[in-house]
């Protein structure tokens, strides 16, 4: 069980990371539906933003997903039935959301309806998918996941239906929402966009206090809709769920008075303690009241073998990150995001002079 248990922690620090990167990802295409005023500079500082990094933070869910396949068999087994469905909207979601996003980028300017029509198809997807894992978590967290007699059934949508799950779900696109702020309001202010550097600062304060009015409500919610993981809560992770909103505070004080890499800082601190709760809160259960760490883990033999991979994968695997997103976060703005602006500006005072007085 120990070793289960650490391996636990592992596959824990891999949802984090995969949370404060992949749902930063997820974010921006929630902001891209609502670019606003010179929209193509906007989407154009998005495209940059995201760039060719995007789909690497992918890997952590894969990650995920091949650890608890491993680690916890009978768990896994039992989440992919009884979360089949929203898995697999949430799995259409990354796909759609990969495709369009690449079809918008390089559609061409006279594409008109195709690249706008993507770009919806990008924006909504990153809004589904975030929002079906945030639903399945809670669906999970409720205790609720499988029918009365104990069976996993696709069938059986009450988990992740609930209003507990529904306000979960929100709360998860309202957090890659609040990241992909804060992160991009960092990268305008220091490519010194004021103007962008304000909206952003604005929308990640927004966020953040839908977030934090999302997760009240959850919390609220979760004393009727999730009694264990309440009960967990207060016996073990009080202490974390205050820090995490103490945090939240300090973060939305930042941005006010425009400390931009300390909120962002903040606001993975914030994620990671987020998750934390719920984790020491949930514990010992995988699947709650059903599956434990004990009854569902693997051999220890193949936990360990699994860990000395793990360990070898992350010696490679993290040194490339680092150095993909050294390589290719460079400076904003891009080569000839100048010339699209000037275009956009062109085309709407050619707009007006159209315009009968």
């Amino acid at each position: 069980m120990n070793v289960a248990l650490f391996a636990l922690v592992i596959l824990w620090w891999g949802l984090i990371a995969y949370a404060v990167l992949g749902g930063a990802d997820f974010g921006a295409g929630i902001w891209d539906l609502f670019v606003g005023r010179e929209a193509e500079r906007q989407r154009s500082f998005i495209n940059h933003a995201l760039g060719p990094v995007w789909e690497a933070n992918h890997t952590w869910l894969i990650f995920l997903i091949v650890g608890v396949f491993n680690v916890f068999p009978a768990a896994f087994a039992l989440l992919s039935i009884a979360l089949f469905v929203p898995f697999t909207l949430a799995l259409i979601g990354v796909v759609l959301r990969g495709a369009a996003f690449i079809f918008r980028y390089y559609a061409p300017r006279a594409g008109g309806n195709f690249a706008r029509w993507w770009g919806r198809v990008f924006s909504i997807s990153s809004i589904l998918t975030p929002f079906f894992l945030g639903a399945s978590a809670a669906a999970v967290a409720s205790g609720k996941l499988l029918r009365p007699d104990g069976i996993a059934d696709a069938t059986y949508i009450v988990s992740w239906t609930s209003p507990f799950a529904i306000t979960i779900g929100a709360m998860a696109v309202a957090l890659c929402a609040t990241l992909s702020a804060v992160y991009l309001v960092v990268e305008a202010n220091q490519a010194h966009e004021q103007l962008l550097t304000e909206s952003y600062r604005r929308k990640a304060l927004w966020a953040g206090a839908v977030t934090a009015v999302l997760g009240a409500l959850g919390l609220g919610l979760s004393v009727s809709e999730a009694p264990l993981l309440w009960s967990g809560m207060v016996a073990r992770a009080v202490p974390v769920v205050v820090a995490t909103m103490l945090i939240g505070l300090a973060t939305a004080t930042t941005l006010y008075i425009k400390r931009y890499r300390i909120a962002r800082l903040l606001i993975i601190s914030e994620t990671a303690f987020l998750l934390g709760s719920w984790g020491l809160s949930q514990y010992p259960y995988i699947i709650p009241p059903q599956a434990t760490i004990a009854n569902s883990a693997n051999e220890p033999s193949v936990i360990l073998m699994l860990l000395i991979t793990i360990a070898c994968g992350l010696a490679i695997l993290l040194p490339s990150l680092y150095y993909l997103f050294s390589v290719f976060k460079l400076p904003y703005p891009v080569p000839g995001l100048r010339k699209s602006v000037e275009r956009e500006r062109e085309a709407q005072q050619n707009d007006s002079v159209q315009q009968p007085l």
